[in-house]
């Protein structure tokens, strides 16, 4: 930025340098060539001499209302312009020899005003004058001015093959530095086109991923609830004392409630109902007791280690990690007994969920899940969503234990 910055304010001042250098030098070779006009020339080369001032004048007048702002660029305008004003600033030199002070400007704004394949001829003409001036005026009355013509032709020559070379350079530079400002406007362009391609692909993968949280948590509040609902009811019709089929009606009405929080608290977005006023062990603990109760599979609930108070979102996937397990030991396992066990291990914590039923094939449910889609896969892909893992550990007629191990985030971080 500082670069960029250094580089305007002296393109600003090479301008300014154009547009008001000419008159300054022809202003200061005519106060200088005034001075000792009476000594080197005659009365009609001074008239002559004011004339051509007076044309230099409105020339450069001329150009400075039609060139505009800024540094010019070269154009066969410009060149008419640089051709007149070296040939009057020739005749000059010629009338008295101080005007060279005003010719030397065409060595500075040759590259900004002539083409690259005119730009040595035009300083060779420069060189002419600069010598004649240098060497005693023009034409050179003496073979020794005109040897000193010769060498100092030479010697503005190679300053003009100097200049040449810092205007081919400075061309280069030009071309260089557009080509740059193209690439950046087009790695701009490319920039925004892909930023805006990934705005798309990440609202995209928000709805996606919003929806597949939604299924999920239906799997695990709805369904859940209507499986155990069912279950309720069923019972109710096979009872035959109306004792029982209350109990068994009252908990289907529990279970109706609960599920319906349950899906609210999901479209919100919320942690779990459980998890709302109690910690994990103790809605881990809740849980495991209500779901004994409603199967009559003896399940018990352990904590080990030291307690501390985890994250809401780490808490709710624990949970429903947990609920999916029970859920799925309920309809698959015919266990006779079943274990919970949560465990505080230093920097992770592990969810491990046994029991003693029919046990299966890993084999054989690799590659898909369970109930529409939200089995293994979906304990799995709650876990990863919290840099966790869940594994299992299965054999027919040996009973299952999942285990889901997550790294401990404490609640205020």
């Amino acid at each position: 930025m500082a670069r960029d910055a250094a580089m305007t304010t002296a393109e600003q001042r090479w301008a300014q340098f154009f547009t008001y250098g000419p008159h300054a030098l022809l202003a200061l070779s005519a106060a200088v060539g005034a001075s000792i006009a009476d000594e080197i020339m005659t009365t009609g080369e001074m008239y002559a001499a004011g004339a051509l001032v007076l044309v230099t004048l409105g020339l450069q007048m001329w150009w400075g209302s039609t060139a505009g702002p800024g540094l010019p660029q070269p154009s066969a305008r410009a060149e008419v312009y640089y051709a007149l004003r070296t040939a009057l600033a020739f005749a000059l030199t010629w009338l008295n020899p101080f005007f060279a002070i005003h010719a030397a400007i065409g060595y500075f704004d040759v590259a900004a005003l002539v083409r690259a394949r005119f730009v040595r001829p035009a300083l060779l003409f420069v060189a002419v004058t600069m010598a004649g001036s240098q060497s005693g005026g023009l034409p050179p009355g003496s073979p020794t001015q005109w040897l000193a013509f010769g060498v100092l032709f030479a010697v503005n020559a190679g300053l003009s093959t100097v200049f040449s070379r810092i205007s081919d350079k400075e061309a280069e530079h030009a071309l260089e530095k557009a080509a740059t400002i193209a690439a950046l406007e087009r790695a701009l362009d490319e920039n925004a086109a892909l930023h805006a391609q990934l705005v798309v692909q990440a609202r995209e993968a928000g709805v996606a991923d919003e929806r597949r949280r939604l299924a999920a948590e239906i799997h695990d509040t709805l369904a859940q609830g209507l499986t155990g609902i069912i279950a309720q009811l069923q019972a109710v019709t096979a009872a035959g004392d109306p004792a029982v089929a209350q109990v068994h009606l009252d908990r289907a009405q529990a279970l109706a409630r609960h599920s319906l929080g349950e899906a609210r608290r999901s479209v919100q977005n919320l942690a779990p109902v459980a998890l709302e006023h109690d910690t994990l062990p103790e809605a881990l603990k809740q849980t495991v007791a209500s779901w004994a109760e409603r199967t009559g599979v003896d399940a018990r609930f352990t904590v080990t280690g030291t307690e501390e108070p985890l994250h809401d979102e780490l808490a709710a996937t624990l949970l429903r990690i947990a609920e999916e397990a029970l859920a799925n030991t309920a309809k698959h396992a015919a266990a006779g007994r079943a274990g919970v066990t949560l465990s505080y291990m230093g920097d992770e914590v592990t969810l491990d969920i046994r029991d003693d039923g029919r046990g299966f094939e890993p084999s054989a449910v690799q590659g898909r899940t369970a109930e529409g889609g939200f089995g293994l896969n979906g304990m799995r892909a709650r876990a990863a969503r919290i840099a966790g893992e869940v594994a299992v550990e299965t054999a027919p007629g040996e009973g299952t234990a999942i285990s889901a191990r997550v790294p401990l985030v404490r609640h205020d971080c």
